[in-house]
């Protein structure tokens, strides 16, 4: 495949990609708004208690299996039969040892509601279960809009239900209920859009095979999976459910436009470096590019949060809300670089070194206990504060063994991600000055991210950054083919 048709091809993919995740967060930030209002901090505190085991459990029903098949060039309709019998059974028996084992985790958090609160929410484990085949189907053939059909139809499905069972006073259950009803619908609409279903085939030696290659993967990801969720469990056990309902609606919403970056970038390179693995210089030159695609939309919205998280907070769910935005303001500066970790995890599973991935994801959580270990006096803001560090420590690692791979290091990154990091701080300075005149809170958060939009891609096109040009070279081709059509 050459350079011009895997960017084509890479541009098409991000396209479908981006329109997936970003229309999912808008609908998931319009429902949140009201959600927010109609429920109780202790609401979420219960449900981000959860997390921790929902995000395990879904690593086990994957297994790894789901990279192995998309790491594979030829895969027949044994592989994908076999991978999707033995995700069924997985999820099936972890639903039922969670069944059994609720009243530990409710005794755990000396929360009594847990207990029917997590029987109906680890239903969605099994759903999930059922759809993992046809999302890898989807994804090999670069068929991003038919994920994003059937991700927002499930959403906008869930998400009106949930409404409705918030304003008549169900609490806590219309969250849950949002969470399976999405599941259901997700892998129901999967099954309608895909033409694949299993077949009565099933082989342990190709699960040897796939296993083989995943168990690493499967080890970090599960390590990575308790981790990444441990400080709601934490705060959980320490502190009273509103506080945790303030500390996981501040990561969720800092995480919201980092998640979108990360799943739309990881969707795509995931697909596009398995596919040029083999060749390192050209692999080097895609990293980088994505690198400063990252960074020239991350940076930015990193900065803009911070600067109007008050007025945010206070404008789209309330004052009851403003304890979450200290914890928010802080987690922001972390998030602004959780994507770059991401795409250097795809290379390296697209190098097929998941023991670089293991050993990263070992030493990541050894840093992140004793940060824990050291920053737990400091109160949730000390636990806030080390997830910023550790998330920059985990990048530098990262950065170091890309470096082993494909000669990017971590060097390489500064150079890469100062431009839009400097223009970044230009434009929010700018924004500042602009916001600080206006006394209205609403009217100032307005003109601040007025001014940023408009600064920030100034001063790119002043300092005719790349990302810049990149853009308009593709709008003007766009206009260019658009024309040729019309003659």
């Amino acid at each position: 495949m050459s350079d011009i048709t895997l960017k084509k091809r890479t541009i098409t993919a991000l396209f479908w990609s981006f329109l997936d995740k970003f229309g999912q967060k808008v609908i998931f930030l319009v429902s949140s708004v009201f959600l927010m209002r109609l429920l109780d901090t202790s609401d979420y505190g219960i449900m981000g208690s959860l997390l921790i085991f929902v995000a395990f459990s879904s690593l086990l029903i994957d297994s790894g299996f789901g990279r192995a098949l998309l790491n594979r060039k030829e895969i027949g309709a044994l592989e994908y039969s076999t991978v999707f019998y033995f995700n069924l059974a997985i999820s099936v028996l972890l639903y039922v040892a969670f069944f059994f084992s609720d009243p530990l985790i409710a005794n755990l958090f000396n929360e009594p509601l847990l207990i029917p609160v997590s029987r109906v929410l680890f239903l969605s484990l099994i759903f999930n279960g059922f759809s993992l085949i046809q999302m890898i189907i989807f994804i090999k053939a670069s068929d991003f809009k038919t994920q994003t059909k059937a991700n927002t139809a499930a959403l906008i499905i869930s998400t009106s239900i949930a409404l409705i069972m918030a304003w008549r006073g169900y609490g806590v259950w219309s969250l849950v209920a949002q969470n399976v009803i999405y599941a259901f619908f997700r892998s129901l609409l999967f099954w309608f859009y895909s033409t694949w279903r299993p077949k009565k085939l099933f082989s342990f030696a190709k699960l040897k095979v796939f296993f083989a290659f995943s168990n690493k993967l499967l080890a970090s990801g599960t390590i990575g999976a308790i981790f990444n969720n441990i400080y709601p469990s934490i705060i959980a056990m320490f502190y009273p459910m509103q506080q945790v309902g303030y500390y996981t609606q501040a990561y969720k919403y800092q995480d919201t436009p980092f998640a979108v970056l990360s799943d739309t970038f990881r969707s795509v390179s995931m697909l596009i470096l398995s596919e040029i693995n083999e060749q390192t210089e050209r692999l080097r030159r895609v990293v980088a590019k994505l690198i400063k695609s990252i960074a020239f939309l991350s940076f930015p919205v990193a900065f803009i949060l911070i600067l109007i998280a008050e007025p945010l907070f206070v404008t789209l769910f309330g004052e009851k809300w403003l304890p979450s935005v200290p914890y928010f303001q802080i987690l922001c500066l972390g998030g602004a670089v959780s994507p770059f970790t991401f795409i250097l995890n795809e290379l390296f599973i697209a190098k097929e070194r998941a023991d670089f991935f293991l050993s990263v994801e070992i030493i990541k959580r050894i840093i992140l206990v004793a940060l824990i270990i050291g920053f737990f006096q400091h109160g949730i803001t000390g636990l806030a504060v080390s997830w910023v560090v550790y998330m920059y420590i985990t990048l530098i690692i990262s950065l170091f063994l890309s470096k082993k791979l494909i000669a990017y290091s971590v060097w390489s990154f500064i150079k890469d991600v100062t431009p839009y990091v400097g223009v970044s701080v230009l434009a929010v300075t700018a924004a500042y000055f602009i916001s600080s005149k206006v006394s209205n809170s609403f009217v100032s958060m307005l003109a601040a991210m007025a001014m940023m939009g408009g600064a920030y891609l100034g001063f790119c096109r002043i300092f005719n950054l790349e990302m810049t040009v990149e853009i308009k070279e593709f709008i003007l081709s766009k206009r260019t083919k658009k024309s040729d059509d019309a003659e």
